[in-house]
């Protein structure tokens, strides 16, 4: 959608074979392989983004992997992977375009993270700890750099109908197709949004939940999902 109303997009993949249909629909779109958990890819993926364009207008910090996991089920690599990608790539990716942002006087990070991050859940045993650590990262990098003229903004996405909540099991709430999650977040963008969270009427029920006490919330987080 940032294409279609005209934008420059690089977009980074491990595997970039799923991003070259939209390389050959638009003259703006350029891929390039990198992973985000590799340091040396990533320092050498802004040089050739920053030597070709110059500058970044917005970094989306949107990489991120999920397996449902239960206490009783714990997987400890697949643990590992998802605090590796979801928490210490993305925060690494995003520490990479700080100091362009600062030379430049201007830009914004958005970080993805997820609704999961509001509060324990069943099933999101570590994918939820992960989104809840970018919740935290992403408020107090808005409480350093809003100084510095650059825009933070933190995506908390309801369900959203991807190859990865496809492996979900049970039915997902007020599910949205990735078409209307991305005019959701455009929009946010457009107003200059903080939190950018959707769908409301499932999010909101989420923020209230996380005020009551916590006898009362894991009361009705237990009989709503059992």
């Amino acid at each position: 959608q940032l294409l279609q109303r005209g934008a420059t997009v690089i977009l980074t993949a491990r595997h970039i074979d799923n991003l070259a249909d939209l390389g050959a629909r638009y003259p703006h779109a350029h891929a390039l392989i990198c992973d985000i958990c590799d340091a040396q890819q990533l320092a050498l993926t802004q040089q050739k983004i920053i030597a070709q364009h110059q500058r970044i207008d917005l970094f989306i910090a949107n990489a991120g992997v999920y397996q449902e996991m239960l206490a009783f089920a714990f997987d400890a690599k697949m643990a590992q992977q998802m605090l590796d990608i979801n928490v210490s790539g993305t925060i690494a990716s995003v520490a990479s375009v700080i100091p362009q942002l600062l030379k430049q006087g201007s830009g914004g990070i958005a970080l993805v993270a997820s609704v999961a991050g509001y509060g324990g859940l069943p099933g999101a045993l570590i994918y939820g700890a992960s989104k809840a650590a970018l919740i935290n990262f992403s408020e107090t990098l808005y409480l350093d750099l809003s100084a510095w003229n650059i825009n933070v903004t933190l995506i908390n996405p309801g369900f959203v109908a991807t190859r990865l909540t496809a492996q979900n099991k049970f039915v997902m709430p007020a599910l949205l197709t990735s078409e209307q999650a991305a005019q959701k977040i455009i929009a946010g963008f457009a107003r200059g949004d903080f939190e950018i969270h959707f769908p409301k009427q499932f999010t909101l029920w989420l923020k209230l939940l996380k005020l009551l006490p916590y006898r009362l919330y894991f009361y009705l987080v237990k009989r709503v999902t059992r």
